[in-house]
């Protein structure tokens, strides 16, 4: 059974309705085009995968209640809350009064959105106060949060922010649309409530109020007619604007659940990601190029917008650091940095690299493998540091490459040369499955993060930051403490690439007095001298440093500690204050002894022991 109610003023709405079903569903096949035949068969099955409630539960989290948003900012989680699931309560409850009073399965889609004009009066209609006061309460909630969006296009200091992302024409256009559909729904419920009496707490006292000086009944009609038009223009413009994340990052919801990541490719996946790109604006504020040198088209908010609308930004693309600020605060989680790497995979698929000089195995057995890394060995004191620690504490090791000449890949898989890396890669591996190893210690985080992430090890990988720490309470060392006051500056792919934040700063309080400091953790700011940002001139490396300078040592410590070779090298020639790694800051600190036997101890490595 089906019920109809019709008038003339519904056509824009519907229209838009189906506009915005048509490109959503071309855009969607698009998509689709993209995927293997493989992943096809696991989208078609996903709903059958038994995830169905932590996927429901996710949507209603994320994409109604804005939960990382709040995590972020309170208030931009509000506001942004205010939008998703107060409209999202106005449609469903709206369905449900209106399905209640037709007495029908099926009513025409326009029914429920414009239920309050085909109702004469609330007679006979069961818990008609009940849904009043409830819709009446989620358009206020709606409008509340409408009141901070406009304030913030005005003031966006009070959320935490210099000034919003800054909108495209037709971004302004459905912008304008939406702000402009709860104000009208409120005028034409609350004209409509002062003729029928059908309206709550706000539309019935609105109504009210507005019909005491303004003719009621005339402007009923066209404030309808407005809160179609302006619900038209949206559902047009919203699959060409940032608004496509609605739909986008729902999807992006299902995918993850179903265990879809970044590939090395730009596919499907990164499609999609790119699509649930809200343009909120967090990470304008995160991003170092921005604050720093201006550059603001490299934030993921433009660079993201610019790959939706096939407009490619080369600056974007190239001069980024992957430092990770942006995609630590973005409350969607998307993958800014894999992203920027697959484009530039597409950009290099010319440049091809060989590597017949590196050294043939040499067949070497050790308990730990030490594997410096290149910007180790242009910071010698720390390799040196390393190598006296292991000594005094008579750990068994091989020096993998204290000869030079091996690179762990890294620098190659940033600029999109996966194939020249995995050239690199292999050889590694086979160096270090043929020496025995338990244990892969090295003093650069870029190779720790490459280490794990793309070598097939299965034996624990580690910072000499947190083996060090391990080595002191085993007691295979012994440090002094000092009453220096020390800064740690949290590198960015050992604090925010690989979770890597307790263990320097348990080694350096037994040593001297820690500074935290606010941009410290997930906030610390990259070096400046990232491998990451292709195109960065030295000036403009040097002005991140200084800057970030600035606040690493806003409490006047005596040193600056940092636990990777290449932030060291950035920050030592701009530094007031000495600049040492962790590593040689715990060699200072070393009381020496002399060692009669190299006992067997266990230390603890993640999930398993490795025997020194």
């Amino acid at each position: 059974m089906y019920y109809i109610d019709y008038d003339p003023f519904v056509l824009p709405f519907t229209l838009g309705v189906l506009a915005l079903l048509v490109m959503l569903f071309w855009k969607f096949f698009q998509w689709w085009d993209k995927l293997q035949p493989e992943d096809r068969i696991v989208i078609r099955t996903g709903l059958r995968s038994g995830k169905l409630l932590a996927i429901l539960k996710e949507v209603f989290l994320e994409s109604l209640i804005h939960r990382r948003m709040w995590k972020q900012n309170p208030l931009q989680g509000y506001m942004h809350m205010t939008f998703a699931f107060g409209w999202f309560m106005l449609i469903l409850i709206g369905n449900v009064e209106s399905r209640i009073h037709s007495g029908v399965e099926f009513n025409m889609p326009y029914y429920p959105i414009f239920f309050k004009f085909f109702l004469d009066s609330n007679e006979g209609l069961p818990f008609s106060k009940s849904f009043t006061f409830i819709m009446d309460f989620f358009l206020l909630l709606v409008l509340s949060g409408l009141v901070l969006a406009m304030f913030k296009r005005v003031n966006a200091k009070l959320y935490g922010m210099k000034k919003p992302a800054k909108p495209e024409a037709i971004d302004r256009i459905a912008l304008t649309a939406l702000w402009f559909i709860f104000p009208l729904r409120l005028l034409a419920e609350s004209f409509t409530s002062a003729v029928t009496g059908t309206g709550g707490f706000l539309t019935g006292n609105l109504g009210e109020f507005l019909s005491g000086w303004l003719p009621a009944r005339l402007l009923a009609y066209p404030a309808w007619w407005s809160y179609s038009v302006a619900l038209s223009v949206f559902f047009v413009c919203m699959p060409f604007t940032r608004y496509m994340h609605i739909p986008a990052e729902v999807l992006l919801i299902y995918l993850r659940h179903l265990g879809f990541k970044p590939s090395k490719t730009y596919d499907f996946f990164s499609v999609v990601e790119v699509n649930s790109c809200p343009s909120c604006g967090v990470c304008v504020e995160s991003c170092q190029l921005k604050s720093s040198l201006g550059h603001g088209n490299i934030v993921p908010a433009y660079f993201l917008r610019g790959l939706k609308k096939d407009r490619e930004d080369m600056q974007a693309v190239n001069e980024c650091m992957l430092c990770g600020r942006c995609q630590q605060v973005c409350p969607v989680g998307i993958h800014v940095n894999d992203i920027r790497i697959q484009r530039r995979d597409l950009l290099n698929k010319q440049v091809v690299f060989n590597y017949p000089y590196l050294p043939p195995p040499d067949h070497q057995k050790a308990d730990v493998v030490y594997f410096a890394g290149c910007m180790t060995h242009l910071t010698p004191g720390i390799k040196r540091s390393v190598e006296n620690i292991l000594k005094a504490a008579g750990i068994h090791y091989l020096f993998l490459d204290k000869e030079g000449g091996i690179c762990c890949g890294r620098p190659l898989q940033i600029a999109g040369l996966w194939d020249s890396a995995r050239q690199l890669v292999e050889s590694n591996q086979r160096l270090i499955r043929q020496s025995g190893a338990r244990l892969l210690l090295t003093s650069c985080p870029i190779c720790l993060k490459v280490f794990r992430e793309e070598y097939d090890l299965r034996i624990p990988v580690m910072h000499h930051s947190q083996y060090l720490v391990q080595l002191i309470e085993a007691e295979l060392i012994n440090v002094a403490f000092s009453s220096r006051e020390v800064s740690y500056h949290d590198p960015c792919e050992l604090g925010r690439g690989c979770g890597i934040f307790e263990e320097p700063r348990q080694l350096i309080s037994r040593i001297a007095g820690l500074q935290e400091i606010t941009a410290g953790r997930e906030k610390s700011l990259c070096c400046g001298g990232s491998l990451g940002g292709l195109s960065l001139s030295f000036q403009e490396r040097k002005r991140l440093a200084s800057d970030a300078l600035k606040q690493l040592l806003a409490g006047q410590p005596d040193l600056l500690i940092t636990a990777c070779p290449l932030c060291k090298k950035t920050f030592q020639p701009l530094s007031p204050v000495g600049v040492m790694d962790i590593a040689e800051f715990l060699y200072t600190a070393m009381e020496q002894k002399t060692r009669t036997a190299q006992p067997e101890v266990l230390i603890n490595c993640n999930e398993t022991v490795a025997v020194l």
